[in-house]
């Protein structure tokens, strides 16, 4: 048995039944950590009190107590999630070494279910981006090709798990922070129906479109993550456990999530839907009617509004002095400080088109509904992506079917209509380009439908290639 090899669900079994050492657990995942240093995943670590943590736990015999879904297994948190045993910084200069009070809500969920605190993940600066490019603490490298982004801004969280020094993490996902990093690394990343978990106690961007979400190797892990972290009993996991996939109904609407979509990302889609159709599962090619105008009115207004209003609050209830403009005078990466100095001074964005967001939201809110009423649909599938990961630095344009395009609006272009909206959203593996990059497959259901959409996951998981564990990092660092 190789541990590092093990899901989530595996480990804890694993652990409870006495076949592995929680000791011996934590020194395997820390000397991997060790081995991955370059990816370059962590902000802190404190490998001697996991190891402390993890021997009192043997010797307590916790892991054996069925009641404790998490007992003994190391979980990274990223590091916008307080913890009062490590520093939570946000990525920024001018938090590093913060220690906080208490632990976030949702880290005290996982904690309490017996998780360990393997460490706190890099990220993009105070989450504002979606390359982990963080000039403050360092870019994330893909384990897959450690010259490319891993996706963001929950980066260091994607890389830690696909790297197997993890068997999962919580990252937050404001635009696409934790669908994004999972699609690029090839693992699973669910983002909540907005207020699913308790959002408290995380560095904010906005708190109508912010939500911790967790991240794993499987669809199955990411399910008892979810229950823990939205408060359920151990008695819901069997919920909506088995999804048949003939009569599933996916809605297709190609005009906006696929069309200009990278080629090599098309195929490994493509080959994917086919699958799908191939088990009795019915593509519903539909679009969602004023997507993009929708999205459009909604998405920046709200956060860069609330950013204001949110992190100033955060700072004052965290007990931290500093103001907003004393954060954003020590940013060190060019494109947050962009994006949060525009919000000090004239060009800041006006109360009056943050409350005429607000209003267009609902109307957002239920185009999505009525499309998957009108439709009878499970959820709409489509690429989290419409590109792989490209070279690290690429902040303001990349590489798209021979064009130069966007980097930030080019990969969040899928995954930021269901954020505003609020609904749930699961990027799962859907295989690898010709190049052997990863490529994601999302899927999103009606507001509230998270057990549901975990299920159907889970039923398409089981149909679409198993990806390998990468080895571009390990292949580097032996050269």
């Amino acid at each position: 048995m190789d541990p590092l090899e093990l899901t989530l669900i595996e480990a804890r079994a694993a652990l409870s039944k006495g076949e592995l050492g929680c000791l011996d657990y934590a020194d395997a995942l820390l000397q991997r950590c060790h081995a991955a240093q370059a990816l370059n995943a962590w902000v802190s670590q404190d490998g001697e009190a996991l190891r402390r943590v993890a021997r009192a736990v043997d010797q307590s015999g916790a892991a054996r107590d069925a009641s404790l879904l998490l007992a003994g297994v190391p979980i990274a948190l990223k590091d916008n999630i307080d913890t009062a045993s490590l520093p939570t910084s946000g990525g920024t200069r001018a938090l590093l070494g913060r220690v906080t009070a208490a632990d976030a809500p949702v880290a005290q969920a996982l904690f309490e279910a017996g998780a360990l605190l393997a460490g706190k993940a890099n990220m993009h600066e105070l989450a504002f981006g979606i390359t982990s490019h963080n000039a403050v603490t360092g870019s994330v490298r893909n384990p897959w090709n450690p010259l490319l982004i891993p996706g963001g801004s929950s980066g260091g969280s994607a890389v830690a798990v696909a790297a197997r020094m993890v068997p999962a993490a919580i990252g937050t996902d404001t635009g696409a922070s934790v669908r994004l990093p999972a699609a690029l690394c090839g693992i699973v990343g669910l983002r909540p129906t907005v207020g699913r978990y308790d959002g408290r106690g995380i560095v904010p961007i906005s708190h109508t479109r912010d939500t911790p979400g967790p991240m794993a190797r499987t669809v199955a892990d990411v399910g008892l993550l979810d229950n823990v972290m939205a408060g359920h009993p151990a008695a819901l996991l069997a919920a909506h456990s088995v999804v048949e996939l003939r009569g599933l109904r996916l809605g297709v609407p190609r005009a906006y999530f696929y069309r200009g979509a990278d080629a090599a990302v098309l195929a490994v889609i493509e080959r994917a839907l086919a699958r799908l159709a191939a088990e009795g599962v019915e593509l519903v090619e539909a679009e969602i009617p004023e997507l993009g105008p929708l999205n459009d009115a909604v998405g920046f207004p709200v956060a860069l509004y609330e950013l204001t209003q949110d992190l100033p609050a955060y700072l004052r209830a965290s007990g931290c002095a500093l103001t907003l403009a004393e954060v954003a005078e020590q940013i060190g990466s060019p494109d947050v400080a962009g994006i949060v100095g525009s919000q000090l001074g004239d060009q800041a964005m006006p109360r009056a088109a943050y409350e005429l967001a607000m209003r267009t939201r609902p109307r957002l809110q239920a185009a999505y509904a009525e499309y998957f009423l009108r439709h009878r649909l499970d959820a709409v599938v489509f690429p989290t992506s419409i590109l792989p990961a490209r070279p690290i630095g690429q902040d303001e344009t990349v590489e798209l079917n021979g064009q130069q395009a966007p980097t930030f609006a080019s990969y969040i272009r899928n995954t930021d209509p269901g954020s505003n909206a609020g609904i749930p959203g699961i990027s799962l593996p859907a295989g690898l380009t010709d190049d052997g990059l990863p490529v994601g497959l999302e899927l999103d259901g009606p507001a509230s439908s998270d057990r549901h959409l975990i299920a159907l996951a889970a039923a398409i998981e089981a149909v679409l290639p198993r990806l390998p564990a990468p080895t571009a990092w390990r292949e580097q660092r032996s050269n």
